[in-house]
């Protein structure tokens, strides 16, 4: 597949922006990347939006890429196939796609390290592939690859079965547990960041709250935030330099990035 995209300068941190990049042939297996100005990445994060597994898109998250690549980081941003026009696994298998794709051009990133984050259901995107290994064995990719993972408000517990708003997206989960985060829990999973807001009425703190026990019941790290007075999109919202004094998130990334890199 050709690499043929746009270029672009992209505020506040005058990043490199390259747009419409296919890391696939549908018409959504689409991705937009952000780097440093210097086009040297400390690392590189695959970023997947939420949207309840139906919303969203790559380009509302300019912002994301402005604040990432001013602490020196990569941000690439794929959309995904949504439900109705498909249901899972297809979508955890474009996130898989696309991390194939951030592999296959390592060498735009200087073989930076590798980051997944998400937010909400992204966020449950971004942990089935870093707890389901088949997802990125698909493609012939060792679970090392990814050396961590980002998770700001994901519905880790859900029991997709039980709700009419998420039944029918996952009703070919088999088992049922294969769609549930939490169920897939083992020893050996990458190191995890959840952020949560306390203030979250879409997703519960509790998604969070128990997906960190659990992983580290398994002897898994895993860092668990909750931020006062801090919502379902506030939080990913607070890392726009407008709004960053509600909530330290970009700084909590940072570090925890930081120290990944580092070990």
């Amino acid at each position: 597949m050709g690499r043929v995209f746009q270029e672009e300068r992209a505020a506040p941190s005058q990043a490199v922006a390259m747009r419409d990049v296919a890391y696939g042939t549908l018409d959504r297996q689409k991705l937009d990347i952000y780097l440093p100005k210097d086009r040297k990445p400390r690392a590189v994060i695959v970023f997947f939006y939420g949207g309840g597994w139906k919303h969203g898109d790559r380009k509302l998250y300019r912002l994301l890429g402005g604040a990432l690549t001013g602490r020196g980081y990569g941000l690439v941003v794929p959309d995904y196939r949504l439900f109705p026009e498909t249901r899972f696994p297809m979508f955890v298998e474009d996130a898989a796609l696309a991390i194939k794709w951030a592999r296959d051009n390592a060498a735009m990133f200087g073989g930076a390290p590798l980051f997944v984050m998400g937010h909400s259901a992204g966020a449950h995107i971004g942990a089935l592939l870093s707890l389901d290994r088949r997802y990125l064995s698909a493609h012939d990719i060792e679970s090392s690859l990814v050396h961590g993972f980002i998770g700001l408000a994901g519905p880790y517990t859900l029991d997709p079965a039980k709700w009419d708003s998420t039944r029918e997206i996952f009703a070919a989960a088999q088992p049922a547990e294969a769609a549930r985060p939490i169920k897939l829990v083992r020893e050996g999973a990458a190191p995890m960041l959840l952020l949560h807001g306390a203030n979250d009425k879409t997703v519960g703190v509790h998604n969070s709250e128990h997906f960190a026990d659990a992983l580290k019941a398994h002897g898994n790290k895993a860092q668990l935030q909750v931020y006062r007075g801090i919502g379902h999109l506030e939080i990913i919202v607070a890392f726009a330099w407008p709004w960053r004094w509600r909530v330290r998130a970009l700084d909590d990334v940072d570090a925890f990035v930081t120290r990944q890199t580092a070990s």
